[in-house]
């Protein structure tokens, strides 16, 4: 009897301490960082776990992070326009028809020559100025036949006729054709010809149609001498900017100087392309990335290095130990096209470059 009270006494204590052992903490901070798997994934802490092979695959690269002072720059919107010098514009000096050359019209993307007829234009002329026209040129033609007459007269009677009267009867006789001439080719067709060698950019003509004096037809350009026209809000833009690139791409942008007046509350800069091919086309819309001479201190990162979080911020990656990253929030000022400045960082970490975004969409 005593002794199975002993024996039920004994077992409850050892489950009391049991139970009590159970509350203790077992490494929960280590376990609740500590991947559960071999699989990348994210930590309950936000940093992420990506083993090595996974790495590899992900062609992860990174860089050491160091403070330097960089050009503080810019970002204006402009859009492409033509350079004065190299592209032109045709128009027509009298309203009337467009009739077609024996080779056609030239289509958009055509290249033509300087000098090259692209289209002629008949005058539009009334029937009233027609007719007017017409006895005009009748009376000249009667007129014209009786100085022939007078003057084959004169010169069969030269010896006897002082010679300044056959000069006088050249005289008129030349000056007569010179109208007659004058009143026949007046009505003749205009030739629209190209002012410059290059593309043909727009063209808004048709066979047949009915244009007016100083309508724009053709426009023509050099595609590999186009400039890009930005927006500048602050007036010391003029003094302060020494070069640009376009957003995007590492090009660079000589920059030609702005405007002494404002247009629509801002100042137009005048940019032009000096390296690298790129596809522009007239009147596309582009974004500039002006320099100052202004110097802004932080970590140069390529752009690709910054990517953004769940709450919009931009953020970076570090590789913090052998199969583990942390984001850290930055601030980043744009640099040019490719490359950014991130201030927040400590000198020496090791950055994400290649793959961050791959990285931020681990869950």
């Amino acid at each position: 009897m005593y002794r199975k009270i002993l024996i039920t006494g004994l077992m409850v204590l050892s489950l009391g301490q049991a139970w009590a052992h159970g509350d203790e903490d077992h490494g929960a901070t280590q376990a609740a960082i500590a991947p559960s798997t071999d699989k990348p994934q994210r930590l309950p802490d936000g940093r992420v776990f990506v083993p090595k092979e996974t790495q590899h695959r992900l062609v992860i690269r990174t860089i050491l992070a160091e403070e330097k002072s960089v050009q503080r720059t810019e970002e204006l919107n402009g859009h492409v326009v033509m350079d004065p010098g190299t592209g032109g514009r045709v128009q027509s000096m009298q309203a009337g028809r467009i009739e077609v050359t024996p080779k056609g019209l030239p289509v958009v993307g055509s290249w033509v020559q300087k000098g090259d007829v692209l289209a002629y234009v008949q005058p539009a002329i009334g029937s009233m100025e027609r007719t007017n026209s017409r006895a005009e040129q009748g009376d000249i033609k009667a007129k014209l036949v009786l100085a022939e007459k007078q003057l084959a007269r004169l010169k069969e009677l030269s010896g006897t006729v002082p010679q300044k009267d056959i000069d006088a009867g050249e005289t008129e006789l030349a000056v007569l054709r010179g109208r007659s001439h004058a009143l026949a080719t007046g009505n003749s067709p205009e030739a629209l010809r190209a002012p410059v060698s290059g593309v043909i950019a727009s063209s808004s003509v048709i066979n047949g149609q009915v244009i007016e004096a100083r309508d724009v037809l053709f426009e023509i350009i050099d595609p590999h001498h186009m400039m890009i026209e930005a927006l500048a809000f602050d007036p010391r833009s003029i003094h302060t900017l020494t070069g640009a690139t376009l957003a995007g791409s590492t090009t660079e942008l000589d920059y030609l100087g702005g405007a002494a007046s404002l247009r629509d509350g801002a100042i137009p800069l005048l940019f032009r392309l000096t390296g690298g091919e790129i596809p522009l086309v007239l009147g596309q819309p582009v974004k500039v990335i002006a320099k100052k001479r202004e110097t802004v201190k932080g970590t140069p990162l390529p752009a690709s290095a910054v990517v953004k979080n769940s709450a919009n911020e931009n953020i970076v990656w570090v590789h913090e130990r052998a199969e583990i990253f942390r984001p850290v929030a930055v601030q980043v000022t744009a640099i040019d096209g490719a490359n950014m400045v991130a201030q927040g960082l400590t000198p020496g970490q090791r950055i994400v470059t290649s793959s961050a975004t791959l990285i931020n969409q681990i869950r």
